[in-house]
């Protein structure tokens, strides 16, 4: 599952189109990330998507954009257990409040990494970015869910 989120990240990192606000991107990572929450649970999605922001980093970018994606994933995730949990949200919803975390752990970091708190100004686009992202990855998320038997996809962890 590691192997794959890596994959869609560097799907992500070939994208030409370049969002206006830095720092908004699709997530593709998290067409791996929801699912493995879903079958598995949060120890094994925390595995897989900081071993994926690691790798990444180490593939397609430095150490400000390791800082970026661990604060965003983490915040990402923190989200997205604390909705899966309450059982009140497709994984939609849940996706969908995971990108929009993401955007406040991405601010979080460069407020952090600059000692300014300017980049706030960027905060909405990536809210909203990321809510729309995070719905759309979220119904990816939902129609993998609905189709894989989680007892065969636990033959790949």
């Amino acid at each position: 599952m590691t192997s794959l989120a890596v994959i869609m990240g560097y799907v992500e990192y070939l994208i030409p189109f370049r969002f206006p606000v830095p720092g908004i991107k699709p997530g593709l990572a998290n067409v791996v990330i929801v699912p493995v929450l879903y079958w598995f649970g949060l120890p094994a999605a925390l595995a897989v998507s900081l071993i994926r922001v690691f790798i990444s980093s180490l593939l397609f970018g430095n150490i400000v954009s390791l800082v970026y994606s661990l604060l965003g994933a983490l915040a990402s995730l923190a989200a997205m257990e604390l909705l899966r949990r309450a059982g009140v949200f497709s994984a939609i919803g849940v996706s969908a409040a995971g990108g929009a975390m993401h955007g406040l752990g991405q601010i979080t970091a460069a407020a952090a990494l600059t000692g300014s708190t300017a980049v706030i100004r960027y905060l909405p686009a990536l809210l909203i970015a990321g809510d729309i992202t995070g719905c759309l990855i979220g119904l990816t998320s939902l129609i993998i869910l609905d189709r894989i038997d989680p007892k065969k996809a636990s033959a790949c962890q």
